[in-house]
C-alpha cells in the first residue's frame, strides 16, 4: 500500500526503475477525490484506517507520470460512504451529520495500472533492451 508510504515519490520511481520497458505496474491503493481539511482526514482515518496517508486521485496520476510511467489508469473497486460507518462514528464521538457532506463519496479503494513506456531501438543502447 503506497499510501502508507512516507515518500510515495519514491516508492513509484523505484517500482519504474525495476521495470523492463513495457513492464506492467498495478496496485490496489486507497485514494482520495478532491482535496481534504486536515482534520476531515484525522477523523475518517478512525473510518478507513489508511486515509492519512491517500494521494487525492489527481496527485496519485500526477506522481506517476513524473516518474515515467504512461497509460496511467484508476479504477474504483469501492467508494465509502458515510452511511458505511455512521454507527462507527458516532460511537467515537464524531459529529457524523457535519461531517458527511465533506467526506461522503470521497475516499475510495482503486485499482492503480500504468506501464513503463517501451523505449524505440533507436534510443537504446547496445544493451538496455536485450
Amino acid at each position: 500500500m503506497i499510501n502508507l508510504s512516507a515518500n510515495k515519490d519514491r516508492v513509484l520511481q523505484e517500482a519504474f526503475r525495476v521495470l523492463k520497458p513495457g513492464g506492467r505496474f498495478a496496485v490496489s491503493d486507497v485514494v482520495t477525490r478532491g482535496q481534504m481539511l486536515p482534520e476531515i482526514r484525522k477523523s475518517v482515518l478512525l473510518w478507513v484506517g489508511c486515509v492519512a496517508g491517500a494521494l487525492e486521485e489527481n496527485d496519485y496520476r500526477s506522481k506517476l507520470a513524473a516518474a515515467g510511467f504512461k497509460h496511467i489508469e484508476l479504477e474504483p473497486t469501492r467508494i465509502y460512504r458515510v452511511a458505511d460507518a455512521r454507527e462507527f462514528l458516532a460511537a467515537e464521538g464524531i459529529d457524523v451529520d457535519a461531517i458527511a457532506p465533506q467526506v461522503d463519496g470521497k475516499f475510495l479503494s482503486a485499482f492503480i495500472r500504468a506501464e513503463k513506456p517501451k523505449f524505440e531501438q533507436s534510443s537504446c543502447g547496445p544493451t538496455c533492451c536485450a
